[in-house]
């Protein structure tokens, strides 16, 4: 057997091979070309067969990746921080050294590493497009943060005009009356015209209470902040407007990608995870049965299940920060979600609470218990059925009893 770490980085890539005494066979930069690909890979096919060569990086996505997985080489992810705590005592740090210290953990902990196994198509897609839309609703967020920040400064009487900023009907109000002496000049019969025209659903019983609304006294900012403002609120709605249209887009795109996946059923199923939160879990966890050994082994990836410390006669558990963390945000929502939708998760949810336990930690066990039914569901084939799970809770209750 040989060990190949990689030092991958954006121009050029450094390789170390070892072979199972801890030897040194081979040492090259390639560049990040396809040339420099070749060339790695004919350097290795060179030294053993690739089927003999456990390749060892810190990453699980990239060119590189996907080139190495079409070449045939076995790929073995590792987290960076475990090569950081391999470093000599004088903090040295080089491409080369690094590329050595991942061919030696490789040597040495090859027992314990998984080997990466690429998603199938639907789910490395799938993946793509929730992690993608997921970046899009931050941005909005941050977007619709910096409005209401805006509006506070000089049109706070638009901030009690509807429920929310993040849609169209809102948006484009503000654009037609960007500021509150614009709106205060509108007839209802004008509101009334404009609400329609963006699509608002009861727009004729909304325009009375818009138009009233306005009309109440209100602080009034200066000229100067008027003008300001009213600037920097168009700039914001012209970049929400085309940005609620593309996660629409994201949203039916995921949706057609989600019903044509066999596993559907099973996510779809899970109480409050919604049209958004059904294919992000799917996306995570994946389709492949042989991937996890059992529930334990997703919660650790997921990092819902907490890592104990022990020092002395000091005993404690803290929080997992080693995991997949879209997995573990996906998993943290549903889980906050389902307490609306299931009496037994809020039970569980407030008896955390009333031990002590903050939101975070309550919702963070609470995930944790979902994560054991969803891996019985998924790997049985099943839609949740809340039946099933009241009565594997009873039979639970009398066997710890």
């Amino acid at each position: 057997m040989w060990f190949a770490g990689i030092d991958w980085a954006d121009r050029h890539h450094d390789a170390m091979v070892i072979d199972e005494a801890g030897r040194k066979v081979a040492q090259l930069r390639v560049e990040h070309t396809p040339e420099g690909v070749n060339k790695l890979m004919k350097r290795l096919r060179e030294i053993a067969p690739l089927d003999q060569i456990a390749c060892i990086i810190e990453t699980k996505h990239g060119l590189l990746i996907t080139a190495l997985l079409e070449a045939g080489l076995p790929l073995y992810p590792v987290n960076p921080k475990t090569i950081d705590r391999k470093r000599s005592a004088s903090g040295a740090k080089t491409d080369q050294i690094d590329a050595y210290l991942l061919a030696k953990h490789g040597r040495s902990e090859f027992a314990d590493l998984r080997r990466l196994d690429p998603d199938s198509p639907k789910i490395a897609e799938l993946k793509v497009l929730t992690r993608d839309q997921e970046s899009l609703i931050q941005m909005q967020t941050r977007l619709v943060k910096q409005l209401t920040a805006c509006l506070k400064a000089y049109y706070p009487a638009a901030l009690q005009l509807f429920t929310k900023l993040q849609q169209k009907t809102t948006l484009v109000f503000l654009q037609t009356y960007p500021t509150p002496q614009a709106a205060q000049f509108a007839s209802v019969e004008q509101l009334t015209q404009g609400l329609k025209q963006a699509g608002h659903p009861k727009a004729a019983l909304v325009a009375p209470k818009i138009y009233e609304t306005l009309h109440h006294p209100h602080l009034v900012a200066d000229a100067v902040t008027i003008r300001t403002k009213s600037r920097l609120m168009l700039a914001l709605v012209a970049q929400l407007l085309p940005l609620l249209e593309q996660i629409a887009a994201y949203d039916q795109e995921i949706a057609e990608l989600f019903l044509r996946h066999e596993d559907n059923e099973v996510f779809k199923s899970l109480p409050g995870a919604g049209k958004r939160l059904a294919p992000r879990l799917l996306a995570e966890w994946g389709d492949d049965r042989l991937r996890y050994a059992n529930a334990e082994s997703v919660a650790a990836l997921a990092g819902t299940s907490p890592v104990p410390f022990e020092s002395g006669s000091y005993a404690t558990v803290h929080q997992r920060f080693a995991c997949i963390k879209p997995l573990r945000n996906a998993l943290h929502q549903f889980a906050w979600q389902s307490t609306q939708q299931e009496a037994w998760a809020k039970d569980y949810y407030d008896r955390k609470r009333k031990e002590g336990k903050s939101h975070s930690m309550a919702v963070r066990a609470l995930a944790n218990i979902w994560v054991r039914i969803i891996f019985a569901m998924w790997h049985q084939r099943q839609a949740y059925q809340r039946g099933t799970f009241e009565a594997a809770q009873r039979r639970h209750a009398q066997w710890a009893a």
